[in-house]
């Protein structure tokens, strides 16, 4: 048994015994547990990923004539000033008005690299706030406070993501091809600082840790905390004029929006056995679950359980298919925080320090309570008219005439969904002279929609492409009906 005394005296002393996480993995299968914790008097970790549930509160000053500001932008991404009068919350996932691609994660670091950024804000004036808006060019050195608060961060473990739809979709996990073309996944496995103290023993209230490059503090469980899943968080905060553009740095992921990537690492003081048991973890020990972005449902289907180490060797087995793996997180950058942080208790510049109140161990992540009932795809749809390929331009056109629709989905002898053929297309063909069949002249790759989907997914699809209805299938592939921009405009009447 050692105690958080007797180690950070020998911090202070120069004659600490420090290794990383991975380190600790192999010292342990090569001294045995008990030596190990012996020896070893701290771990460090290390885990650096996009961490959305990041962002920054500030102090500007008082401007002469003061303002309350009510509305304040930073390079025109807004932050929230609901605080007092010149505080604001910038959060890390707010957008430019101007850009979808720049965000409040760009402006943090913008501050941290030494950029000035522009300030704007408007109010309606009191007698003691007479001034309606202000215009100015602002630094880091010239805001009072700036503290990074971020409510989650951290996560213990995260599920990796697959796509078994036919559409490419963009999400916080990145791109996913379709028909399982891709996983992806993010955190850092052996590294990553709550996996090496699963019972929070160490890390809780309180606790000293390296955030964005500077000493930085655990002020509690993050949101969305969930220990009896296993995928506990962490609500942290420093001081953003301490840190480095090194270890926080702005991300656009494409078609999802701005996040940012936040370097985090936490000592591990190896007071006992047991702790030095948790901290020699491997990446086989850690295991995730690979879920199906291609189901647009909160519950998304589990497609199988892997460990860090299938996901780190860049390919897993779907469906007796090699799938390639990608990750979000860098690797490279969580090895570098645990060797930082490594160096610098050992140069004796950061002393260790326990929870005064451990994280619970307790408590399951819950849904959001819904009063109104979703509609479904299956509740609105209406029945699909269908053809062949082999179906003449004429004839389709008669049936558009007769049956008054405006979409024939076309099917293989099979009766799974090949294509699809609109009324413009058949105007479009008679007015070129072509009367052939609608195999030449059908769009092949077609959007459809599932019945059990939300109706709000098949709107955003309609939406995003640019259509006005999709073919509903089945699991097989089958036309099993239609859903209609009309459909939509007549469920919003009767709401």
């Amino acid at each position: 048994m050692k105690t958080l005394s007797e180690i950070n005296e020998k911090i202070k002393e120069g004659n600490v015994y420090v290794v990383t996480a991975e380190e600790m993995t192999s010292l342990v299968k090569e001294l045995g547990v008990k030596e190990a914790s012996k020896q070893v008097d701290v771990v460090t970790t290390g885990t650096f990923g996009t961490m959305c549930s990041s962002g920054v509160f500030l102090n500007f000053g008082h401007s002469d004539p003061p303002i309350k500001m009510e509305k304040v932008w930073l390079n025109d991404v807004e932050a929230y000033t609901g605080i007092a009068a010149v505080d604001a919350y910038l959060g890390a996932t707010q957008l430019s008005t101007k850009s979808s691609e720049y965000g409040g994660a760009h402006v943090i670091e913008d501050l941290v690299s030494g950029k000035t950024v522009s300030l704007r804000a408007i109010s309606q004036g009191t007698d003691c706030y007479p001034r309606k808006e202000i215009e100015t060019e602002l630094s880091l050195e010239d805001i009072n406070q700036a503290i990074l608060l971020n409510p989650r961060n951290a996560y213990q473990k995260y599920n990796a993501a697959t796509n078994s739809s036919d559409e490419v979709l963009y999400t916080y996990m990145g791109m996913l091809l379709p028909n399982f073309g891709n996983v992806t996944f993010s955190g850092v496995g052996c590294l990553s600082p709550l996996s090496n103290d699963p019972e929070y023993r160490t890390i809780g209230l309180g606790t000293r840790i390296f955030l964005g490059g500077a000493t930085g503090y655990v002020i509690g469980e993050g949101t969305q905390h969930s220990p009896e899943n296993g995928y506990a968080t962490l609500m942290v905060k420093g001081n953003l004029k301490e840190m480095s553009p090194k270890y926080l740095k702005a991300a656009c992921i494409q078609g999802y929006g701005v996040s940012l990537y936040v370097g985090i690492g936490i000592p591990i003081p190896i007071l006992d056995e047991n702790l030095a048991k948790a901290t020699s973890i491997s990446d086989e020990d850690i295991v995730t679950k690979i879920i199906d972005f291609g189901v647009p449902r909160r519950d998304k289907p589990v497609i199988k359980e892997v460990s860090y180490a299938e996901l780190k060797s860049g390919a897993v087995e779907i469906n007796g298919r090699e799938v390639k793996v990608s990750s979000l997180s860098s690797l490279l950058k969580a090895r570098e925080i645990a060797e930082k942080l490594k160096e610098l208790i050992k140069k004796g510049e950061f002393l260790l320090s326990l929870p005064i109140e451990s994280l619970p161990r307790k408590g399951k992540l819950k849904p959001m309570k819904q009063t109104n009932g979703i509609t479904l795809v299956r509740y609105v749809m209406s029945k699909a008219e269908i053809i062949s390929k082999e179906t003449s331009i004429e004839d389709a056109a008669k049936m558009i005439l007769e049956k008054r629709v405006n979409h024939l989905p076309v099917v293989s002898e099979e009766g799974k969904l090949i294509g699809i053929v609109t009324s413009w297309d058949i105007s479009k063909a008679v007015a070129l002279g072509k009367f052939e069949k609608v195999e030449d002249i059908m769009t092949k790759r077609v959007i459809t929609a599932s019945p059990n989907d939300p109706i709000d997914i098949a709107a955003r699809k309609l939406e995003q492409h640019e259509i006005s209805a999709l073919p509903v299938v089945n699991e097989r592939k089958e036309v099993i009906g239609m859903v209609t921009s009309e459909h939509l405009s007549k469920l919003l009447v009767r709401r």
